[in-house]
């Protein structure tokens, strides 16, 4: 398609002024069709600015639709779905996943009206603010091969932050994303099972993480517990650049996740937070001091508490807080 093709060009020389006469050569397209994409893309909101005498240049953007991320990607991506707004990109995952989507397709979106986290938390999504996006898998195993699912897809948001030029985040476990010790994604997989066989029938990865929000823009109740990557670095990571590196490490995840889990493991504990630290454990509204060991083979938390009891802890219905706040 013209009109991709030509912002693919325009992207990857941004803030370069192309000429018409060049992208028709190297597009293979005339330059009435360069300029009717052009226009195209315009009225769509791609801010391209044009130069008698020098053609196109792309500016800066922030917009999240097929032609923005695709031209970050280095291979298409089939099945590719962008909505204005949804209750959340998850629950229209599973609606699709119900009406027979096939494996890899994506719902990313602008807003979310009832983003969900663990245990039934919300999640904060408003428009333009962040980057929200669910991925559906079919994979052929039974559920307790994706059970470390959740802990690695943490794993490939760390290094999609870190691809786009951003800082490392740290993961508070099981599978909260951290900077300056404040949240700064959230991580929810969901998963179907099939009735007779037990076998997964659908797994939903979702993912957000909040990207343009100022202190102001969370909710009063989230302002000491959230951050965003603006506030975090000097340097703005695009979100369709940081949409397309995602989708790629979950790409790559996809094809690891039932053979290769352990070579993630070594790099989920290099990043872990709370290793050797004193914790809070919340549990059937019991709070409990430990001591966190070491994060086990299965992603479980192995923790000492006071009395000297040794436990690993799963995810379930356990929360983990530092001793002095979030982290």
């Amino acid at each position: 398609m013209s009109r991709e093709k030509v912002y693919r060009a325009l992207a990857a020389r941004e803030g370069e002024f192309l000429s018409g006469e060049s992208l028709s050569a190297s597009l293979g397209i005339t330059r009435a069709a360069v300029w009717k994409a052009v226009e195209q893309l315009r009225r769509g909101g791609a801010p391209i600015e044009a130069r008698t005498g020098l053609g196109y240049r792309l500016g800066p953007e922030d917009r999240l639709e097929s032609e923005t991320v695709a031209a970050y990607l280095s291979a298409p991506i089939e099945n590719l779905r962008f909505a204005g707004q949804v209750d959340s990109t998850n629950s229209e995952c599973r609606r699709l996943a119900e009406q027979g989507a096939p494996d890899g397709t994506v719902v990313i979106a602008e807003s979310q009206t009832a983003g969900r986290g663990r245990r039934g938390r919300s999640f904060s999504s408003p428009s333009g603010m962040g980057l929200y996006l669910s991925v559906l898998w079919r994979p052929d195993c039974g559920a307790e091969r994706l059970l470390p699912l959740t802990a690695l897809v943490a794993v490939a948001v760390c290094r999609a932050v870190e691809r786009c030029g951003g800082v490392s985040p740290r993961i508070k476990w099981p599978n909260d994303l951290v900077l300056s010790g404040k949240k700064v994604c959230g991580i929810l997989t969901e998963m179907t099972l099939e009735g007779e066989t037990g076998s997964v029938e659908s797994a939903v990865v979702g993912v957000g993480i909040n990207c343009r929000q100022r202190e102001k823009d969370f909710p009063p109740e989230l302002r000491d517990v959230a951050i965003s990557l603006d506030m975090a670095q000097e340097n703005r990571i695009g979100r369709a650049e940081l949409a397309a590196a995602l989708l790629e490490e979950l790409r790559f995840l996809r094809r690891e996740i039932l053979y290769h889990p352990q070579r993630w493991l070594e790099e989920y504990r290099r990043r872990a937070l709370q290793l050797c630290q004193p914790v809070e454990i919340l549990r059937n509204g019991e709070t409990l001091r430990a001591d966190v060991l070491a994060v086990d083979g299965q992603f479980g938390l192995t923790v000492r508490f006071q009395d000297g009891t040794v436990e690993t802890l799963r995810a379930g219905e356990i929360s983990v807080r530092g001793v002095n706040g979030y982290v």
